[in-house]
């Protein structure tokens, strides 16, 4: 539109074969900008039969810019750092196009020093995801698609296994890319991690996605991606030391927190599974302590114990 805004300036007459030869696309996308910008950007633009061509019937000081405050331009900046984690996905490409069209959209004066923004902020992941690009950019293109799929996936101390799979979404959590998908020998939706899938090609199908997936209530329960049928009332002790830790956070939509005398934290969730957060409450290492469940309670022992056996 901005191309289609300058030819329009020169009083060249421009039709839409010129304007879509010189932007390289088609008459029909110019004819669509034309009418968005004489509809809904309200410029005076008409078509002359006699010239064969478009032309503005009234002055036009300039092509409407985006209107933005320093804030939203600094909410930019940090956007565009926390995509460094999309640098060299399928993501990549679509992600940075938008940014570009937003800047060329930006008024030409803009008091806010970016340079100073690029220099004060910065993302850092603890362990970076190592991702095969081109898995990844085929598990992409299959949510997109609905494509089914056939992947050779190794789990953690398993051997490789063919899997069928129907790709429902693709989702980031924590840091962590997963696969949610359909999985036809097991008949159930399966989380898959793509750093464990050693090949993935497309059989040719597509499918319809089952009614009912919904990643947001699926989740709603789990401590991370793993989605159990259990129903966990778990509750943790926080000493004094990781109080203020605790308090920082939403760890969980069920989450209470309750003050203790000695300055601590009493943590209650309602789980469906405890795989994830017996990890969790490991890592706090003394700090924390387990009330509840009683199956949560003995795993935590028995894990400790093996630290302290090694």
């Amino acid at each position: 539109m901005l191309r289609i805004h300058q030819a329009l300036q020169t009083g060249g007459f421009p039709n839409a074969s010129k304007l879509a030869r010189a932007a390289e696309v088609s008459t029909k996308t110019i004819h669509r900008d034309i009418e968005f910008m004489r509809d809904r950007l309200n410029l005076p633009i008409e078509f002359d039969p006699a010239k064969n061509g478009y032309l503005y019937n009234g002055e036009v000081s300039g092509f409407p810019t985006m209107q933005i405050t320093e804030g939203e331009i600094f909410a930019l900046v940090v956007a565009e750092k926390a995509l460094q984690q999309y640098r060299g996905t399928s993501f990549e490409k679509p992600l940075l196009s938008a940014i570009k069209k937003m800047e060329q959209s930006l008024p030409d004066t803009i008091s806010l020093n970016l340079a100073d923004i690029e220099r004060t902020i910065s993302f850092r992941t603890r362990a970076e995801p190592i991702l095969n690009l081109e898995i990844f950019d085929a598990l992409a293109k299959a949510v997109a698609q609905r494509q089914q799929l056939k992947l050779h996936y190794r789990k953690p101390g398993h051997v490789v296994e063919l899997r069928i799979v129907d790709a429902y979404h693709l989702a980031n959590i924590n840091g962590e890319w997963y696969l949610f998908a359909y999985d036809h020998a097991r008949k159930d939706l399966r989380t898959f991690v793509p750093a464990r899938i050693q090949s993935a090609q497309p059989t040719g199908k597509n499918f319809e996605q089952r009614q009912g997936f919904s990643l947001e209530q699926r989740l709603r329960d789990s401590f991370g991606v793993h989605a159990g049928e259990g129903e966990f009332k778990v509750v943790i002790w926080f000493n004094s030391r990781a109080a203020d830790y605790i308090r920082e956070k939403k760890w969980h939509p069920s989450q209470t927190v309750r003050e203790l005398k000695d300055g601590g934290v009493e943590l209650k969730m309602t789980l469906s599974s405890l795989a994830e957060v017996q990890r969790w409450v490991l890592s706090w290492g003394g700090d924390a302590t387990v009330l509840k469940p009683k199956e949560l309670v003995k795993s935590i022992r028995a894990a400790a114990e093996k630290i302290l056996a090694g």
